[in-house]
């Protein structure tokens, strides 16, 4: 017992663990050694500087009918004064208890507590470390893929999994392959379970502020963001910096920045829009490469008015366009084609307007 000490902290060094965690586990661990060597039914409480191991009994009364159902916790008054004079019913005495004395039964017994509840305290801190982890990037080889295409990446002291469901479409990974994803979930099933992808909005942001220091500085912001994996998606960007483009930011020079995280999402398209708390705006910006007549929102419902030589590219390839824009603003999307009498009122409007200015 007088090495006790020297174990605690020897296990806490060898396994990365807190010291004070590993001395909670160690007290549980003789505790329950004690009742098992002991008895269930004897009272037992390790003092937490010293961690001698103390067993308890309560002082009652002579007459009391305790004595005669559980008399290992209990002490009758009268023999209580032999052992100490003062004591009174409802006072506790204590006594110190070894397990040395009771040879290897009580070594083994230890020994399996401590393995247990050490290897429990192990799977807690590896479980809430990656818990904290839940939608950050993380980074491993490839050790395995089964029959379902699900793919395995060894990360650290874990082996997570990478479905096939959350790969983006057409990626194939190959045994020692480097695969970067982020963290979609944590679970316990038979063993702590890590949950990848890289088809989240999560990692695509995840991606971005590792390419762009002014992301991960703090002065451009990712207000919102939406995928289609492997095929497009947009980004809504905003600063409180006056002096910084969020937009030219973030595509870099030639759009090296931009580029290099659409090189890691298998070359998805990745447009870049200038937040406005304007959701008509927005939407009209998110809608780009079409040209927006006007955007009237109404009950999470979106009226764009559009020329039909915009139609098209609002919709985008497969409607891609407006499904993304729909996953921003969280609206539906409708689109009003304008018919040719407004068109040609509108460039009527336009011509009155230009004749006035050429008027001044």
């Amino acid at each position: 017992m007088e090495k006790i000490t020297d174990i605690i902290e020897s296990i806490a060094n060898e396994k990365n663990l807190d010291l004070e965690s590993v001395k909670d586990k160690v007290i549980v661990a003789l505790i329950n050694t004690a009742k098992k060597v002991y008895g269930q039914e004897y009272d037992f409480f390790v003092d937490n500087k010293s961690l001698k191991l103390y067993q308890k009994i309560t002082v009652i009364a002579d007459n009391d009918e305790r004595l005669d159902e559980n008399n290992e916790s209990f002490i009758a008054l009268s023999k209580a004064r032999k052992e100490a004079g003062e004591v009174e019913i409802g006072d506790e005495l204590t006594y110190e208890c070894s397990l040395e004395n009771l040879g290897r039964t009580a070594v083994n017994i230890l020994h399996k507590e401590l393995e247990y509840h050490i290897q429990k305290l192990l799977e807690q801190t590896i479980f809430d470390k990656y818990k904290n982890k839940v939608g950050q990037i993380v980074f491993g080889n490839v050790v395995r893929m089964d029959s379902e295409e699900n793919t395995y990446i060894e990360i650290d002291e874990l082996r997570a999994f990478l479905p096939r469901k959350n790969r983006i479409k057409g990626e194939k990974f190959k045994i020692g392959d480097v695969v970067k994803a982020v963290i979609r979930r944590v679970y316990i099933d038979k063993g702590i379970k890590i949950e990848l992808s890289r088809t989240s909005p999560k990692f695509l942001e995840r991606l971005l502020e590792s390419e762009v220091p002014e992301i991960k500085d703090g002065y451009v912001s990712i207000q919102n963001c939406a995928r289609i994996p492997g095929e497009r998606a947009k980004v809504v960007l905003t600063t409180n910096m006056s002096n910084i483009d969020p937009v030219g930011a973030t595509v870099g020079v030639k759009g090296v920045r931009i580029n290099a995280v659409s090189k890691e999402l298998h070359n998805e398209n990745i447009d870049c829009i200038e937040y406005s708390n304007e959701i008509e705006i927005l939407i009209a910006r998110a809608l780009a490469p079409a040209i927006i007549s006007s955007v009237k929102v109404k009950d999470q419902k979106a009226i764009v008015s559009l020329n039909n030589d915009q139609k098209s590219k609002a919709i985008g390839r497969n409607g891609i366009n407006i499904r993304l824009v729909s996953m921003l603003s969280s609206c539906e999307i409708e689109l009003n084609v304008l018919d040719s009498k407004n068109n040609e009122s509108a460039a009527e409007a336009f011509k009155n307007l230009e004749n006035l200015f050429k008027n001044v």
